[in-house]
């Protein structure tokens, strides 16, 4: 009995320290969870979470007098370093492990085609992928990881998962009509996160899915190739090129170089089959067109259309945005 005493009270000490107040716990298969007043929980384990997965990363980011990072762990909000990272006053190269021998598997979130790239789209910076599914379709996280967010957002992202990964970086998943997963929850890779939709500000069901270090967006088809939906190189060189809006993939930077001064032998990543797609035809919205012209000139319908996009007819149509139209 008084064992038992002494772990509450060391409990509600460990939690107070962390401004948090528990009120319940419950024994689950996954271990103890606890209640908070504040309406959130988290696994016994988790109390003492700092949000770091990537040892040896923090290490090496410790001993670099050049930059300074910063990155919290916080259920509640999308970048939680407050955006004061400044990735472009990196000086030398990061080498990140995308995939080593214990976390060696991807899974691409979905399988359909790119519809919008990384890069500037109408005048504002696109700071992701846009990626096409049907509204349902499940969303699997890319690694396995830690989910750090899950929940509705009002910046524009609408339901919206971000998972920390033990490689050092996040990936978010945004629009999802459903949310499947929980903050602190661990999943694998390939595991599912939700399901696709068009919440937030979107104009059709698709996934938009982006990949950051340390909240700082990175043209996700640096790392993937979503034409084969694998891990390009197991190695990332993370530089301040990787940082500059709009940037292609491998812009600022010789990869050859690097791979030649590797020794050790590469990671090879799952194989993952192909999804077919070549039935599927889309149109990029120019300035003047009009539903009823696109149905026109591709012989389809504008009820189709609407059907394939999750649109209305009377839906503003937004330059340079990929409508699916077979």
């Amino acid at each position: 009995m008084k064992k038992a005493i002494l772990f509450l009270f060391l409990l509600v000490v460990q939690f107070q320290l962390l401004a948090q107040t528990p009120v319940d716990t419950i024994e689950t298969a996954n271990g103890k969870l606890v209640l908070f007043s504040n309406r959130t929980w988290s696994y016994l384990k988790d109390i003492s979470f700092d949000g770091i997965l990537n040892t040896k990363l923090q290490e090496e980011l410790s001993k670099r007098q050049d930059l300074r990072l910063y990155q919290s762990w916080d259920n509640d909000v999308c970048y939680t370093s407050g955006r004061k990272n400044d990735l472009s006053k990196l000086i030398d190269t990061l080498w990140l492990c995308v995939m080593d021998d214990q976390h060696k598997e991807f899974v691409c979130p979905v399988g359909g085609v790119v519809t919008s790239r990384y890069g500037y789209r109408s005048g504002r910076h696109h700071s992701g992928i846009d990626l096409d599914l049907d509204v349902g379709d499940t969303v699997r996280s890319a690694w396995s990881g830690k989910v750090r967010y899950s929940k509705y957002n009002d910046g524009g992202f609408g339901n919206l998962v971000i998972v920390r990964h033990h490689n050092g970086l996040e990936t978010f998943y945004a629009h999802l009509s459903k949310l499947l997963v929980v903050p602190d929850q661990e999943v694998k890779a390939g595991e599912v996160l939700g399901l696709g939709g068009n919440t937030g500000r979107s104009f059709g069901p698709h996934l938009h899915f982006e990949v950051r270090f340390f909240d700082a967006s990175i043209n996700p088809e640096e790392v993937i190739d979503f034409k084969s939906k694998l891990v390009k190189d197991e190695n990332l060189f993370v530089h301040k090129g990787l940082f500059v809006p709009g940037a292609k993939p491998t812009d600022h930077f010789d990869h050859i170089e690097h791979r030649e001064q590797m020794t050790e032998e590469p990671v090879v990543p799952p194989v993952v089959p192909k999804v077919q797609t070549a039935s599927r035809k889309y149109y990029k919205v120019k300035s003047g067109d009009t539903l009823s012209e696109i149905a026109a000139r591709h012989q389809t319908t504008v009820s189709k259309i609407c059907q394939l996009n999750g649109i209305r007819p009377s839906t503003a149509l937004q330059i340079g945005k990929s409508l699916r139209v077979k």
